[in-house]
């Protein structure tokens, strides 16, 4: 008989995983963790690192009825064998085959967690089948768990799931964010000094996947207007371009050529790009969270986002930041210009103001100590 009630959580792949790194580790003293997921170097690497043990079951990420078929079966068959107490499904797949599986052989609790709304992306066809997928990790959960209140509210507008199995807990996120990692006073003035020749520039940074739906096209756009007024600002951009949901080739050019815009591609760490910042932007037009948001506030830079989901529940309009519509250049370009025009003045306050309300809402430990308690609560 086990010690510990048997907890599995699932992913399709294991860099998202990621979204609960310290967190398996810290409910390991009370849950027998296994954390099950494809390409098993990767995953047998992060169990290590959280000190968890770790199932590889192959998944794909994109819609494949016989992989995923295949994977289901596999999925089931291990269920069986092992008989969980818990499954926490996570990514559209990940949650859509763990909770199907979960039911069929009898996981007395079955949570998903919903990150996001990925049907928000898409329209036609592939929107449609996309909710339904997302209609069916929902009626196979015992709790749909939601990383903000913006998520739950879109399924319940979306007449995805019942309101009574959903939940967010706390102020919302999925794992909180480190305030010791993310401290200004942790990043050296040497690493600083080597992000770029910054000195008397006013500088927005940006840190995220190069993609069209990150708001990049307007993004680029706007500062470029900028740049026809004022010549001492930079942009700087960490991320990697992609060829799913591409830029437009013209910002691709204007990314390459334009001496303003500093590109640093992907990066392991991005707190000293985001140190160099004076404002951080993240205009996206969906989000489930917004975690680097998050990250910039506990650095103690103000942000420019849009009100999507999560975002305006991290920023408030004037306080630590400034929101604006998705997917409208015009309105970014001006809150852009707003901030560099009162860079000594209210930005400052947004500065001084930045890190302690991320502290406050979102602290690690705050975060973990409450989904401890409901997976408990849920498994009595």
């Amino acid at each position: 008989m086990r010690n510990k009630k048997l907890f599995y959580i699932v992913t399709t792949i294991p860099l998202s995983l990621n979204f609960f790194r310290g967190q398996l580790a810290y409910l390991s003293n009370n849950f027998e963790i296994v954390a099950i997921s494809s390409d098993r170097d990767a995953l047998e690497k992060f169990g290590e690192t959280e000190g968890i043990e770790t199932h590889c079951i192959p998944m794909v990420r994109s819609i494949s009825l016989l992989h995923d078929f295949k994977s289901l079966i596999k999925i089931i068959s291990f269920f069986r064998k092992n008989k969980p107490d818990i499954v926490h499904g996570n990514t559209p797949k990940g949650s859509f085959l763990s909770m199907i599986a979960a039911k069929l052989t009898g996981v007395p609790v079955r949570i998903y967690m919903c990150h996001g709304l990925r049907y928000q992306g898409y329209s036609g066809f592939m929107r449609s089948v996309l909710k339904m997928m997302e209609r069916i990790s929902c009626y196979c959960s015992t709790e749909v768990l939601c990383v903000s209140n913006g998520v739950k509210a879109i399924l319940i507008t979306d007449r995805i799931c019942r309101v009574a199995k959903l939940k967010v807990v706390g102020n919302g996120s999925s794992n909180g964010i480190d305030v010791t990692k993310f401290d200004r006073k942790m990043i050296s003035a040497e690493v600083l000094s080597s992000v770029a020749d910054l000195d008397d520039k006013f500088v927005f940074g940006f840190a995220g996947r190069i993609v069209k739906d990150k708001g990049i096209n307007e993004l680029v756009s706007a500062f470029k207007r900028i740049t026809d007024l004022y010549h001492d600002m930079i942009l700087i951009l960490i991320g990697p371009f992609e060829d799913d949901n591409p830029i437009e080739e013209n910002t691709k050019t204007e990314i390459d050529l334009n001496p303003y815009i500093h590109y640093w591609g992907n990066q392991k760490d991005v707190r000293p790009f985001m140190c160099a910042s004076d404002v951080f932007i993240l205009p996206s037009y969906r989000e489930g969270f917004g975690m680097v948001l998050m990250e910039a506030g506990a650095l103690g830079v103000p942000c420019i986002t849009t009100n999507i989901t999560g975002c305006n529940e991290i920023i408030q309009d004037g306080v630590n930041g400034k929101i604006i519509p998705p997917r409208d250049e015009n309105a970014l370009y001006e809150v852009m210009k707003w901030f560099y025009e009162h860079r000594n003045d209210e930005v400052k306050k947004m500065a001084e103001r930045a890190r302690p309300m991320i502290v406050e809402r979102y602290e690690q430990h705050k975060v973990w100590e409450a989904l401890l308690a409901e997976y408990q609560l849920l498994s009595k």
